[in-house]
């Protein structure tokens, strides 16, 4: 059939292209691109089927989308784009370097105030950190498949300047000459409670990766795969979620140190956002998905 392919932005066609009703959009998108040298490269492109409506997923079908020959599929230009992993070990890699450089070197942030001893609670806190952002680090090398390859240039500034921000935030308080740490009765159950909920999280990992193949974009209902702390998938769709939040109220446990519990919150606001997403999408598209679950908070939400 042929259809028409028209700029989102100022309604000019680029022309017509015969294809077929079981295009699938990822495919449309580099077929036009090769067909109209005008147009952005596939990765730039975000097609819909209004100028102003919403982008339409990769994996669906002209024909499911009931596109009919004569009918308009629109572009819109994303900007310049940076790849997935290149954004993701920017952002953890900075957190890494920010919160050591104010630990290892305390005289270039605090002066002569860094001669007071350092709490064994500071050292923990420290160690905590590394580990989290090495485990993310090893993550996107090693376990994250992307569905997208890319995404927008801006939101490596966006992104970066969240955590490299936040994270100067907590390690000036964490680490000061004067920070106070609670009882260690205290420290030692949040510590042993932030290490379950590392646990659990690269555990969901883990099982989300086994979910799709190598150089595929299969997607299932995510389930239990053997390992105990990921029955989470039994009460919520996005148990990783529900892990990192936990992890970091812990951490801000563990230290009574507000700034960290102001960086938990707006995590956990975050991922709730995108774990309602992620929820409504698996109830759409899988008719038979568990109803019990919720989206990120057992029981509750």
């Amino acid at each position: 059939m042929e259809i028409e392919i028209v700029n989102a932005k100022t309604l000019k066609p680029y022309g017509k292209m015969s294809v077929a009703a079981e295009t699938d959009i990822s495919y449309l998108r580099q077929l036009i691109h090769n067909k109209f040298k005008q147009t952005p490269s596939a990765d730039r492109q975000s097609l819909r089927l209004e100028p102003k409506g919403k982008a339409i997923k990769d994996t669906e079908t002209l024909r499911n989308l009931k596109v009919q020959a004569g009918d308009k599929v629109y572009v819109k230009d994303l900007g310049p784009q940076i790849g997935w992993k290149t954004v993701f070990l920017a952002e953890y890699a900075g957190p890494l370097i920010v919160y050591l450089l104010f630990y290892t070197r305390p005289e270039l942030v605090y002066g002569k105030n860094a001669t007071e001893p350092i709490s064994l609670t500071t050292h923990i806190a420290a160690i905590c950190y590394t580990v989290h952002y090495v485990k993310r680090l090893l993550e996107t090398i090693f376990v994250h498949r992307f569905s997208h390859s890319t995404m927008p240039l801006r939101n490596l500034f966006k992104n970066c300047s969240y955590y490299w921000g936040f994270t100067a935030y907590v390690s000036y308080h964490v680490n000061h000459p004067f920070f106070t740490s609670p009882c260690m009765l205290q420290v030692w159950a949040a510590l042993a409670l932030f290490a379950f909920c590392e646990l659990g999280n690269f555990s969901v990992h883990i099982a989300l990766r086994n979910l799709r193949p190598p150089g595929t974009k299969v997607r299932k209902i995510p389930v239990p795969d053997g390992n105990p702390l990921t029955n989470l998938f039994h009460l919520v769709s996005c148990p990783n979620y529900t892990y990192e939040i936990g992890a970091w109220i812990s951490f801000s446990i563990m230290t009574s140190c507000l700034p960290a519990l102001l960086f938990a919150f707006a995590g956990a606001f975050q991922m709730t956002v995108w774990a309602l997403g992620k929820h409504r999408n698996y109830r759409k598209e899988f008719k038979d998905y568990p109803k019990q679950r919720r989206a990120i908070f057992p029981f509750i939400l």
